[in-house]
């Protein structure tokens, strides 16, 4: 992940034409701001895709995973996200909820989500890779460069020069 630090407001402040998501995320991570491409997977209470993408690679990106905005179980736990930060992910972004909260804490790893649930999902090998998803008021596709911090999650088309 990248070493510097973003403030939403400020990048919203310098590139207006950012898309804003709707206010419904909150940290869990133990990185409060974290940036990079964007990643996605569709899936709904099946994490079996996003088991398969924090297992490669993760090169400074994104993970947004639309979940379907469940409330049901939890599509991130502890083991995931320890794979995705010693796979080079910046972050996830879930649609949906996360368990192991403590843990998810300590790592690092940007993660945000709607909430916690403490029962796993279901593994069916159900779901859709690198597709635009649309969630919280906004299409998020591959190739977009997401930013997130405590005030909030922005969309740029490209990366955004920091040094503003």
């Amino acid at each position: 992940m990248p070493a510097t630090t973003i403030v939403t407001p400020d990048l919203c402040d310098a590139y207006p034409e950012v898309t804003v998501l709707e206010p419904m995320f909150a940290n869990f991570g133990g990185v409060d701001s974290f940036y990079g491409p964007i990643r996605t997977v569709k899936c709904f209470e099946d994490n079996s895709m996003v088991k398969q993408a924090v297992a490669e690679p993760g090169e400074g990106a994104v993970l947004v995973v639309d979940a379907g905005g469940s409330h049901r179980c939890a599509m991130l736990g502890d083991m995931l996200a320890e794979q995705a930060a010693k796979n080079g992910w910046a972050g996830v972004v879930m649609f949906g909820c996360v368990r192991d909260v403590d843990i998810l804490a300590t790592l690092p790893l940007g993660v945000q989500a709607m909430g916690s649930h403490p029962r796993k999902s279901e593994k069916r090998g159900e779901g859709q890779r690198d597709i635009a998803v649309t969630f919280a008021g906004a299409t998020l596709r591959p190739g977009q460069w997401l930013y997130a911090d405590n005030n909030g999650i922005i969309i740029a088309e490209k990366a955004l020069d920091l040094a503003e």
